[in-house]
Order: structure tokens, then C-alpha cells, then sequence
């Protein structure tokens, strides 16, 4: 049938099984709004804010769902608003498409109103970039896209397309999505050698990545140290891939990682990174990173390996597909001295803060019992971020959504709402900090508009949270422009965009008021109001051993 192009990116869509949508329209891409005007039974299109707010929904929705998400934008400023969460995206591998429109074809090059190569933009951020001039190849090249953003190790893909091939006509034929496919890049010799160091190791460690959760291997992982007999620890990436109530299971790894795991690691003669790429906030000094261990890398990604941590044995594959065949082979282990002496670590070293105030920690353990541990938390960036990953117990994938690469202050909001649209069935909650909320806290009218029930908690310490911390430990205590002390109500600017709001300054108001929200089944601002001066704990400084962590009764004595 005879469509034309902006009725071809719908159709498209469609084919792709796309239910939601978040944008903002504008001039180069109406064409592709009016169609989407008359396919609005079939694709839910949710006007955000800013488009920034669209690209980290596209996002939280994705990583809710494990589907692609899509977020649209204009040409010139629309699509350069959309940078921040397409690197968001990039640096953390979720698969989004980002489709934007560019001027006319003849106006292309030549400095036209509202003209801007977003294609070479991102390239630097994106998998793969298109820029469409030709109607003909408008139905393959969003196909390619989505193929794309899905294969292999995930990330976001950029179509671009002129107006004028908007408004042109093509045959269209309908074609059904295609399964991304993945072909593992390894010889049964390189399985056995990673099955051997297994067999022989005798104070074995496994650390796990997001990649756990993009290729749905959770249960694989936990089968594997079951077999293994070994404790699990995890990157902020990897929440919710193993049991946070398992006893084997030792929290988070690095800067703000706990003491078991980080010594643990440092004592370990067997290391298992799966789905994980040794990011610098993991491993601290290379030099000594897990210094007395065989290590072993199990990524999708050939150009990870041996990239900042050498290896001993490595595969190449996908997480799922791989740990199958390792746990066919790996005979059943036990190491009851090993995993006794990390319960003892354990109990030694426990996660701990000050119980006679306000805190961030004892918020978030209050959240984690009203919602039983089912809701999904999104966060932004800094102190409440980690207090999130260390306080909260994950038990499933998918539930911790947070931009670990990137570090986005403002992400939490957006991928709040896109989570609670591709998951509606769970409660939603995002976490930021005072500082972090006012990047993109206009999006609490998007959440209003459609009465989208997310919670959003503020924790409000009246400063720049984690850059303060580091001034006060490693710059003389010198406050440059961090503190935020000034004028604003996050109620009443909640209330003024349209949703319900409370302020909680003592801990016995905690509880009653995150059962309040949650039965609200409405948009709901909690602002928390804490000291400034509350750390996060424990740390190690940039760039030292991981087994130079620290807390604060290191720090007293």
C-alpha cells in the first residue's frame, strides 16, 4: 500500500510491537505527529516536559521492561535535547531508539532554521546513526535500528529523518520484527580452561554487572554459585541480578562498596566478573586489584576484555547462553572455610548510620518495608544513589534503575514515569537529592497530566550532597558552590505542578507517609528534609586499593 513516510514510521513501530512513545513535537516532525494523531488507540504517546525527560523515560522504560524504548523529538534544539540521555543510555547499554526529523533535504548543509546534524552529534554515544534522505529505505533503516539497539551487548540508536521524506509517499509492505540473534565467540577448549579454574579454585569470589540483567541470566548466575559455592557481590549496574537477602550475597563492590566485599575480593584466588566491565569506580588501583586471583570475564562484549583489568580465561557470549553450558559442566563445589569467613566479615563489618535522627539510610529502609521489596526504585545521581543500592534489598532484576556510567543528575524522574508506563502494575518510586530534583523536576507535570501514580522523594540536605562529602574529606572543607540554601519549596513547586506533597522531618512521619503515597494511586512528591553533613559510608578514596576502604569509626579512630 501506497503510505507516506510519517505513516511508515508508525507502521513501523507497530511492527516492532512499540506501545509507548515519549516527545515533543515541533516543526520538522509534524508530519510524523499527525499520523501518530490517528494511531492513537494503538501507540500511547506521552508529551514529557523537555525532551530530555523523554529520552531518560525511553530509558527507564526499557531497562522496566527489557523492551526497546522510543522517544521522538524535533530538529535543532529538540534533537540536542536529547544528547544527555541518549549518553545516559550509551554508557549504561540500553536499547532505545531516538527518532528525530531534520529540515527539508534541499535546506540540509546550509545553516537552515532549527538545522543541526544530530547524527554526528551522537555518533560518539549511539551504536549506529541514520540520517534518512530516501523514502524508499525509511522501512529497512527503522527495522536496522531496532535490530540493532537489541543485538549483542544493548545500547541506543539514532534515526534521523528529513521532512520532506515525511510528507513523501513509497509502497509499504509489512514485515514482522525479527529476534535479534547473537553467536557466541568461543571454542570449547577456552569453556573447559574457565570450567577448570573453577574446579581448582579454593576461595572463589563472583561479581556481577548489568549485564546480567540486559541478558536475563539471573537465574543462570544463581544456579552458578550454588554450584560454585562462593559469594556473590555486585556493581550498582547489577542490582536485583542475585538475591539481596541471600546470606552469600555481600553487597555492592568499590568507592562505595561494602567492607566484605572489598576485602573479600582483595583475599579471593578465583574471581568471576560476569556481564561486568571493571569500571574504575569497581576496581580502584588496577595495580592491585584482586591481586591474588585467576580472573575470569564472561561478557557479550569482545572489546571489554582485557580492557582495564588483564584476565586469565575469558568467553565471549551472551550471559544466559554461556553460564548454561558452565553449569552443565562445573561439578558441585563446597567451600565451607571460605564462606565462613566471609559470614565472619559479614558480621564484622555490617552497613551502618546514625539511628537517632533523620537519615537518608533509615528512609530508604523504610520504603524497602512498606513496598516488601517489589517496588521499582529509580534514582538519580550521588549520596541518596548509593544510600539506595546499600540500604534497599533487591531480590529481582529489573528494579534498581539508575545511570551508573554516566552519572545524570536529573535521570530519576523521567525513567520513573517510563517505568511505571511499561510497568503499571508495580509501585514506582524515584530517589534524588534536593540537588538532582531541581535538573528536571518539571517532569512531576508530565507525571500529573496523565496522573501517572510514580512517588517522588526529595532528600533534601540543602547542599550538593556527594561533591560536599569530598570537600569536607579531601578539600580543607572549602564549600565552593555546593551549598543550596535559598528560597525554594519543593512542596509548593509540587503542588503548583499539579501533585500531592508532604514533608517529613522527624523518622516516626517516615513510614506513615510512604503508605500514604502509595495509597494515594497519584502523582506524590516526600521531600525528607536531613542534615548536610550525613556521608556515605563506606568509601575508598579515588583511584586507591579497594581494600583501603574506610568508614566513620575508621575516620574517628
Amino acid at each position: 500500500m501506497q503510505l507516506t513516510g510519517a505513516e511508515i514510521v508508525i507502521e513501523c513501530l507497530k511492527e516492532q510491537g512499540v506501545d509507548t512513545v515519549f516527545g515533543y513535537p515541533g516543526g520538522t516532525i509534524l508530519n510524523v505527529y499527525d499520523a501518530l494523531y490517528k494511531h492513537a488507540d494503538e501507540i500511547n504517546h506521552i508529551l514529557t516536559s523537555h525532551e530530555q525527560g523523554a529520552a531518560h523515560a525511553a530509558d527507564g522504560y526499557a531497562r522496566a521492561t527489557g523492551k526497546v524504548g522510543v522517544c521522538m523529538a524535533t530538529s535543532g534544539p529538540g534533537a540536542t535535547n536529547l544528547v544527555t540521555g541518549i549518553a545516559t543510555a550509551y554508557m549504561d547499554s540500553i536499547p532505545i531508539v531516538a527518532i528525530t526529523a531534520n529540515v527539508n533535504l534541499p535546506a540540509l548543509g546550509k545553516d537552515s532554521f532549527q538545522e543541526v546534524d544530530i547524527a554526528g552529534v551522537t555518533m560518539p554515544i549511539t551504536k549506529h546513526g541514520y540520517i534518512v534522505k530516501d523514502i524508499n529505505v525509511l522501512a529497512d533503516t527503522i527495522r536496522k535500528a531496532f535490530q540493532i539497539a537489541q543485538s549483542g551487548r544493548p545500547g541506543p540508536v539514532l534515526v534521523d529523518i528529513t521532512k520532506d521524506v515525511t510528507a513523501n509517499t513509497c509502497e509499504y509492505t509489512y514485515q514482522p520484527a525479527v529476534k535479534p540473534v547473537y553467536e557466541n565467540k568461543y571454542t570449547e577448549e577456552q569453556l573447559d580452561e574457565v570450567v577448570k579454574l573453577m574446579e581448582q579454585a579454593e576461595k572463589p569470589y563472583m561479581y556481577i554487572g548489568g549485564g546480567v540483567i540486559l541478558s536475563g541470566a539471573s537465574e543462570q548466575v544463581r544456579e552458578l554459585a550454588r554450584k560454585l559455592d562462593c559469594p556473590v557481590c555486585d556493581t550498582l549496574m547489577g542490582k536485583g541480578a542475585f538475591d539481596g537477602y541471600d546470606d552469600m550475597y555481600t553487597g555492592m563492590i568499590g568507592m562505595h562498596g561494602t567492607k566484605t566485599s572489598n576485602l573479600g575480593v582483595s583475599e579471593c584466588d578465583l574471581l568471576v566478573a560476569l556481564g561486568a566491565r571493571f569500571s574504575d569506580r569497581v576496581i580502584g588501583d588496577p595495580k592491585t586489584f584482586a591481586a591474588n586471583a585467576k580472573i575470569i570475564h564472561i561478557d557479550i562484549d569482545a572489546a571489554e576484555v582485557n580492557k582495564n583489568i588483564r584476565t586469565d580465561a575469558s568467553l565471549v557470549g551472551d550471559l544466559k547462553d554461556v553460564l548454561a553450558e558452565v553449569n552443565q559442566k562445573l561439578s558441585q563445589k563446597s567451600h565451607p572455610e571460605w564462606k565462613a569467613h566471609i559470614l565472619d566479615l559479614k558480621k564484622k563489618y555490617p552497613l551502618d548510620y546514625n539511628h537517632e535522627v533523620l537519615t537518608c539510610p533509615y528512609v530508604i529502609e523504610q520504603i524497602d518495608q512498606a513496598t516488601k521489596g517489589e517496588a521499582i526504585i529509580s534514582t538519580d545521581v550521588g549520596q541518596h544513589q548509593m544510600w539506595a543500592a546499600q540500604y534497599y534489598h533487591y531480590t529481582k532484576p529489573r528494579t534498581f534503575l539508575s545511570s551508573g556510567g554516566l552519572g545524570t543528575m536529573g535521570y530519576g524522574l523521567g525513567a520513573c514515569i517510563g517505568a511505571k508506563m511499561g510497568r503499571p502494575d508495580k509501585i514506582c518510586i524515584n530517589i534524588a537529592g534536593d540537588g538532582c530534583f531541581r535538573m528536571n523536576m518539571n517532569e512531576l507535570a508530565t507525571a500529573s497530566r496523565y496522573n501517572i501514580p510514580i512517588i517522588q522523594v526529595v532528600i533534601n540536605n540543602a547542599v550538593l550532597g556527594m561533591v560536599r562529602q569530598w570537600q569536607t574529606l579531601f578539600y580543607g572543607q572549602r564549600y565552593s558552590q555546593t551549598v543550596l540554601k535559598d528560597k525554594v519549596d519543593y512542596c509548593k513547586v509540587a503542588e503548583a505542578l499539579g501533585c500531592q506533597a508532604y514533608r517529613v522531618t522527624k523518622k516516626e512521619e517516615v513510614l506513615p507517609t510512604i503508605e500514604k503515597a502509595i495509597a494515594a494511586n497519584a502523582p506524590v512528591l516526600i521531600e525528607c528534609v536531613i542534615d548536610p553533613d550525613d556521608k556515605v559510608f563506606p568509601m575508598v578514596p579515588a583511584g586507591k586499593p579497594i581494600d583501603e576502604v574506610f568508614d566513620e569509626k575508621d575516620m574517628e579512630k
